[in-house]
């Protein structure tokens, strides 16, 4: 009985750790040893010069709506030009990058002197066969001339505002890379509150902590900027995952920091569809496990960060054991205590099945939806282990408009 007692306390501690505890410290560490960026405003005369990347496969339902995004950010025109890599498209994204494209004749080479014309501000590779996501970033960031990339994906809508802000942290020399916030909802209502918008808030937050004592590990894909001369000499794997976690981290153990800036904003829907969100999701946690494979240093004292990657990543894998190991250890214990922590363990698993199953139970539903979405979030880092040991690979798949 002692085995299985320490069995609980351990997976509890676990469990504890990795939701409470890890951004606990970093409030404490916050407090005690802050690390402000050191923000300037940027004359419009000064601004760097900015190429947004981006990699799209099959978009043509949204990739003008995206380009005119970026066109219309309130930044220079003439400091402010976009690459984007077609990779193995089969619908007319071709053809509409193409057109905005044309006029500049420069596919594959600098951009013109002159960008006032939104066509000639637009850089386009069409890839016939699809190589993977990495293996376009690669061929975007070559073709980038500007002295800051702004990565990007095609659905996300980028507030207008938000390069000029998160050019402003690079007034800070020891500053690398900023990301800004991905914000899951409608600009005009707001951002949801419910399933995975409570779980991006909670992730946001831990972002924002370790970014006000050092350095955030990885940014949001949606939207974050890096020095290019950080990135020309660190081409990413083929077929890497998460791209926007081994470009930062690539980044920070160059000696320079990744921020976060919550003040840049993006918009996403947060609801893609219960099968297209569990797959996305068990795609990212699988792409913790091959950062393991690829980038074996972020183990090594080569990561400055390394405490808050196994922290913030890898201890997140683990819970999905740690849950069951806690499930079964209460089971077996007759005590009091561990009696009432598996009553309180199944009744949070009745709730996350009964959101699951849309049943609606009054005041518990607010309760009933992060269960929920806990219960799927760790169901898909099983599946993603599961994917790792029998060497199933997680495969970039579009987005859906």
């Amino acid at each position: 009985m002692m085995k299985i007692k320490y069995i609980f306390w351990i997976a509890a501690v676990l469990v504890g750790y990795s939701y409470l505890g890890y951004p606990a410290w970093l409030w404490l560490r916050s407090r005690w040893s802050p690390r402000p960026v050191r923000r300037g405003f940027v004359e419009r005369s000064a601004a760097p010069t900015v190429s947004a990347v981006m990699v799209v496969r099959d978009e043509e339902a949204g990739i003008a709506r995206k380009l005119e995004n970026l066109l219309t950010l309130d930044y220079p025109q003439a400091k402010l030009d976009v690459v984007v890599v077609s990779d193995g498209s089969s619908d007319r994204t071709p053809a509409i990058l193409a057109d905005y494209a044309r006029d500049s004749g420069l596919r594959t080479g600098p951009p013109p002197e002159d960008r006032t014309d939104a066509r000639t501000r637009v850089r386009t590779l069409v890839k016939p066969v699809s190589q993977g996501k990495a293996a376009g970033l690669n061929d975007a960031i070559k073709l980038a001339t500007g002295e800051v990339l702004l990565f990007t994906d095609a659905r996300q809508q980028i507030e207008s505002g938000a390069l000029r802000l998160l050019i402003e942290n690079f007034a800070d020399s020891d500053v690398g890379a900023a990301s800004g916030e991905l914000m899951l909802g409608d600009p005009a209502s707001g951002e949801t509150g419910k399933g995975m918008g409570l779980y991006w808030r909670i992730e946001k937050k831990i972002r924002e902590l370790e970014s006000a004592s050092g350095s955030v590990v990885g940014a949001t894909g949606a939207i974050y900027c890096a020095r290019r001369r950080l990135l020309d000499a660190s081409p990413l794997p083929e077929g890497t995952i998460l791209d926007d976690v081994l470009l930062p981290m690539q980044i920070v153990r160059k000696g320079s920091r990744v921020i976060f800036d919550s003040r840049a904003r993006a918009w996403d829907s947060p609801d893609l569809g219960e099968g297209r969100e569990f797959s996305r999701k068990v795609r990212t946690l699988s792409g913790n496990y091959q950062l393991l494979q690829l980038a074996p240093w972020l183990l090594s004292h080569e990561n400055p960060i390394r405490f808050e990657f196994v922290s913030h990543k890898l201890s997140r894998l683990a819970v999905p054991f740690a849950l069951l190991a806690l499930l079964i250890a209460s089971m077996l214990l007759p005590q009091p205590l561990y009696r009432t922590a598996l009553g309180a363990q199944l009744a949070f698993y009745a709730l996350s099945l009964a959101a699951l199953a849309g049943v609606k139970i009054g005041p518990l539903s607010r309760i009933a939806d992060p269960a929920r979405t806990f219960v799927v979030l760790n169901s898909a880092a099983m599946v993603a282990f599961i994917n790792f040991v029998t060497g199933r690979k997680a495969v970039w798949v579009r987005d859906p408009a």
